[in-house]
């Protein structure tokens, strides 16, 4: 019959600077600061990314910095929205989806705090990972995928935000590597130990 391991007990108070549990609250309140400042931005200054939005949507300079509306590719361009009302509901939603998202990380990041005289980072965990899948799809999925390929973004030389959005869909991505990352940090109470026979 095999002895039985002593139980670890979970230490209190904040972990260590530079562990991970304390590296992942971190991600977390900087990605959720960050999106809250976007989402601040887009609010109070409302006229200035709507201006992109509109450029990207209606697809008229998506023609290698020729002049607007001219030398455009008749093969894509049935793609392109130009209904106003369409073009500020879509930036309505995006800034929805950036508040939103801010919420969740903020939310998260309070749940890291929380947790951390229990050491039991399950929530705070799951709750960061959808605060910055949300970001990816917004980033990643809103930005590149439906902005720069299907809207053709990555034509344009004036209205071309391809790169802010690779960067902000690879800080998100790195923040979910490190929370999903198999430590030592996350076994210590949410995963419960065999027990001995």
């Amino acid at each position: 019959m095999e002895a039985a391991r002593p139980a670890r007990v979970a230490e209190s108070g904040p972990p260590a600077l530079g562990s991970l549990p304390f590296a992942c609250a971190a991600i977390t309140a900087i990605n959720g600061l960050y999106i809250l400042l976007v989402a601040f931005g887009n609010i109070s200054d409302f006229g200035t990314n709507l201006e992109f939005v509109r450029y990207v949507l209606a697809m008229d300079t998506t023609n290698f910095g020729a002049e607007p509306g001219t030398s455009l590719d008749p093969d894509v361009m049935w793609r392109a929205i130009t209904a106003s009302g369409v073009q500020t509901a879509a930036y309505i939603g995006i800034i929805l989806w950036e508040s939103a998202a801010a919420l969740v990380l903020f939310y998260a990041t309070v749940l890291w705090i929380t947790s951390w005289s229990s050491r039991t980072f399950k929530a705070p965990r799951r709750m960061a990972s959808i605060g910055l899948v949300m970001l990816v799809i917004l980033f990643m999925g809103g930005f590149i995928t439906i902005g720069g390929e299907w809207f053709q973004m990555w034509r344009s030389e004036s209205w071309n935000g391809l790169q802010p959005a690779f960067q902000n869909s690879v800080l998100a991505l790195m923040g979910l590597i490190l929370i999903h990352m198999p430590s030592p940090s996350w076994a210590v109470v949410d995963e419960p130990r065999p027990s001995a026979t």
